[in-house]
């Protein structure tokens, strides 16, 4: 069992099950989603996540997705690769973590505005884990934003998400948000899938309690 999500033994297994930091070691400087469903994600971020605010990319790469007018105070950025997080331009600072082996973010308490997971949710083998250190950073009413589309690296996406389809990778992460401690979740399809011609995402939001 998974922290109490009552799923399968077996469930947070990968195909490839070497080290992350290996797969993660060459710098991917492409983007995973294409540009309509990159547009649509930019446009739900410009009205979910407070401008002026102390963001949170957790996941990130060497592009946020950011609307590019709105200034906040601060992008913290987390990934696998030093050479993609020091290539995003919108991040103040960031730091390299394996959350599969380290859960615990190193970040005090209630210091971010807003948190943001992109096209990421899908290998994490300790979810629920690190999605409470995310309530943990928040301040109270925070956002949390995780985006996914249908695409993935299939052979580091844990075995739950390889066996669902688009509607059970929703219930997936609502549930993932309930156990993490989250309030007022809500799923947004903000693109839809049309084979050959544009790519699905949707957005689950989470909020920690307000005070």
């Amino acid at each position: 069992m998974n922290d109490r999500l009552a799923l399968a033994e077996g469930a947070f297994t990968k195909i490839d099950a070497e080290e992350d930091e290996l797969f993660y070691e060459p710098p991917r400087l492409v983007c995973h989603i294409d540009d309509g469903a990159i547009a649509t994600l930019t446009e739900f971020y410009r009205v979910a996540l407070p401008a002026g605010g102390v963001l949170l990319d957790l996941m990130s790469s060497w592009v946020s997705h950011l609307p590019p007018e709105i200034d906040y105070a601060e992008v913290i950025g987390h990934g696998m690769n030093a050479t993609e997080l020091a290539a995003n331009p919108r991040l103040t600072r960031w730091f390299v973590q394996n959350l599969n082996r380290e859960t615990t973010l190193p970040l005090p308490n209630t210091t971010v505005d807003a948190a943001m997971v992109c096209v990421s949710i899908q290998y994490l083998q300790q979810p629920v884990a690190v999605l409470r250190e995310v309530a943990r950073v928040l301040r109270p009413g925070g956002p949390l934003v995780i985006s996914f589309s249908n695409r993935c690296f299939w052979t580091k996406a844990v075995a739950i998400w390889r066996a669902l389809d688009d509607a059970g990778h929703s219930h997936l992460v609502e549930r993932y948000l309930r156990h993490a401690g989250f309030e007022r979740i809500e799923t947004r399809q903000l693109a839809e899938w049309v084979e050959d011609v544009s790519d699905p995402i949707t957005a689950v939001v989470g909020r920690t309690a307000a005070m």
